[in-house]
């Protein structure tokens, strides 16, 4: 089923701008405020408990006038009360839309079965100014009820009320708040209809004290304030917020467009151009955002890279063609005159012109060879974890290639770091070393080490003639070899380089007063 919906969604999902998006974003983030508090009825649940704290406040002092002039209440029951502690007691609201029950209308009284006490109708006769002069200014429904429920002030006095919950839990001494519709209520405006307080009115009845006995209650009612009807009276504040909204969020989309839309765009245009093989990366935009600002810096490095990596493998090319062509020329050459002349050539001349092509065989052969490890050594990862000991493969290459006009001496202390390149590594690029010293006429090789904070240093130092300073330059490119007459293919020190970049290692030609110098820079596995 998930599937399936995602599915549906891929199809009809619509291809968009990300400033669409994040204006989008922006628009709902700044409605989600007015959308709670009118579907959550935030708002509107104020302006109830609001009414209802009006009602309670409304009744507690006419409660309070009518325990006064009750008669026979007892003289202490008066103004100069003892504030003992506790006195004063807060009464909080009760009523939340979200939750509260609202009841039918309150229905009709009833008819009396008892008559109506004495002591609450003189006291109702008493307030009747205050009762009026109260509804007068607060709208509000007031009933004065005696302790059997029977109305001593209000539209129906002689009737009874006490069969209404909230009648009854205030004679027994409880205040009670209830909502109950209202059979009055006519629709004003247009969108009335999504507020639940609108046909709606608070029912608030409150028990009257004398003594320690309820003689009485009070009950109020009212309509709450309408959710649109405040919305309307604050109209031109709700106009200037959501002006204020909308102009911050013009500006915060803006901010969004030249920090992040606008230069993705450019940098968009730019990858085409720079794909297409024409034009560069544009400057990062000020504006932009950090990230993309490294964004940018990420693709400039990459595009780099890859104008590098292009020219490597155009050079590359090149050379591997122009290395080729000679062993191929002369192996087209020489079949070519023993096609045409090879009944007539005397058997030394065949066998000099075969010897060339199984030279010229053995120089290809060698020089594919080498092309196929310096391709692995530019292939080549940092393996995770490598701790490996430099001496037993220096101590290998020594018994390898030691003897024969040539002898390697070994400095390596037996307590040196481990470095985090593979044994192989470092094999290999001691071979390579050793072998160009041994070309190149030298009689001795000597491998020492020298320990830094962080890297392993392997110096490789022989007695022969040493390195041109022309040549200095271009030793490390492939196929450049100044002895290509004796077999070199100059793609030795290229192998070296690569493995060892795989490694994060290095190689360089020092300085030195007699001879060549490599130093080999190896990391230590023990840091971090």
């Amino acid at each position: 089923m998930i599937e399936a919906l995602k599915t549906l969604l891929k199809r009809h999902w619509p291809a968009l701008h990300l400033r669409t998006i994040l204006l989008a974003m922006l628009f709902f983030a700044a409605a989600m405020p007015g959308l709670t508090a009118i579907f959550l009825r935030v708002y509107e649940n104020t302006l109830v408990r609001q009414t209802e704290a009006e009602l309670v406040a409304q009744s507690a002092a006419l409660a309070a006038s009518a325990r006064v002039f009750w008669p026979g209440a007892p003289e202490t029951d008066t103004p100069a009360l003892k504030r003992e502690p506790g006195y004063y007691r807060p009464e909080l609201t009760t009523i939340d839309l979200s939750s509260s029950p609202v009841l039918p209308e309150r229905e009709p009284a009833r008819v009396a079965t008892q008559p109506a006490d004495p002591a609450a109708a003189a006291t109702a006769t008493l307030l009747t100014p205050v009762f009026d002069r109260t509804s007068q200014t607060t709208l509000a429904s007031i009933i004065l009820l005696d302790r059997n429920g029977r109305e001593v002030f209000g539209p129906d006095v002689g009737r009874s009320l006490a069969h209404l919950p909230e009648v009854k839990s205030a004679l027994a001494d409880d205040p009670s708040t209830v909502l109950r519709r209202n059979g009055a209520y006519q629709q004003r405006y247009a969108f009335e209809w999504l507020s639940r307080a609108s046909a709606i009115r608070l029912h608030h009845a409150r028990p009257i004290r004398v003594g320690d006995r309820v003689v009485g209650a009070l009950l109020v009612s009212r309509s709450p304030r309408a959710l649109f009807r405040g919305i309307y009276e604050d109209k031109g504040k709700i106009a200037l917020g959501v002006a204020g909204i909308f102009g911050l969020l013009v500006v915060l989309a803006g901010l969004v467009s030249r920090g992040v839309t606008r230069p993705i765009e450019g940098l968009s245009a730019a990858s085409r151009e720079v794909a297409a093989g024409r034009g560069t990366v544009p400057e990062t935009p000020q504006t932009a955002a950090i990230e993309i600002r490294q964004l940018y810096e990420d693709f400039r490095h990459m595009a780099q890279a890859i104008d590098r990596r292009s020219q490597y493998l155009r050079d590359f090319a090149a050379a591997v063609s122009h290395e080729f062509k000679t062993p191929l020329a002369g192996i087209g050459g020489a079949v070519e005159l023993l096609q045409d002349h090879g009944e007539t050539m005397s058997p030394a001349e065949r066998e000099r012109f075969l010897a060339n092509i199984a030279a010229d065989k053995d120089r290809l052969n060698q020089l594919v060879t080498r092309l196929l490890e310096l391709a692995r050594a530019d292939m080549a990862r940092p393996e995770a974890g490598v701790a490996e000991d430099v001496v037993r493969p220096a101590r290998r290459v020594a018994d390898a290639l030691g003897g024969r006009g040539l002898t390697i001496d070994l400095h390596l202390p037996s307590d040196l770091p481990r470095v985090a390149a593979p044994e192989a590594t470092v094999e290999t690029v001691l071979t390579i070393l050793v072998e160009n010293a041994r070309q190149a006429g030298a009689t001795s090789v000597r491998i020492e080490a020298r320990d830094t904070s962080d890297q392993l240093v392997l110096a490789v130092t022989d007695n022969g003639p040493g390195v041109a300073e022309a040549d200095r330059e271009r030793l490390f490119e492939p196929f450049f070899t100044s002895r290509r007459a004796q077999g070199g293919t100059g793609l030795g020190l290229a192998i070296a380089r690569s493995l060892l970049a795989a490694s994060d290692g290095a190689i360089t030609l020092a300085p030195s007063t007699g001879g060549a110098r490599f130093e080999v820079v190896l990391p230590r596995a023990d840091v971090a």
